[in-house]
C-alpha cells in the first residue's frame, strides 16, 4: 500500500509505542509521509507503506516542524 493510502481505519488502530495514544498522519518538509505524535513531539517513518513503530526508530521534531504537523492535523 502506498503511503498515501494509509487507511482511515488503520490510522485510528495506530497508536505510539511510546504513550499508546494517538498518531496523526502528516507530511514533512520534503513531503514523505510520517506518523507524528504531538504530545511527545516524535515522528514516525513510513517505509513502503508500512509504519516503522519502533521507539528507537522515532525522531525528535523541531519547534517549526511541531507548529507545521500541528497545523496539518
Amino acid at each position: 500500500m502506498p503511503e498515501e493510502a494509509l487507511d482511515t481505519t488503520l490510522l485510528t488502530l495506530l497508536a505510539c509505542p511510546q504513550d499508546k495514544g494517538p498518531l496523526s498522519l502528516v507530511r514533512d518538509a520534503n513531503g514523505d509521509s510520517l506518523l507524528y505524535n504531538p504530545r511527545l513531539r516524535r515522528a514516525y517513518r513510513i517505509d513502503n507503506g508500512i509504519p516503522v513503530l519502533l521507539i528507537d526508530e522515532a525522531r525528535e521534531v523541531s519547534d517549526a516542524e511541531h507548529e507545521a504537523f500541528v497545523a496539518q492535523s
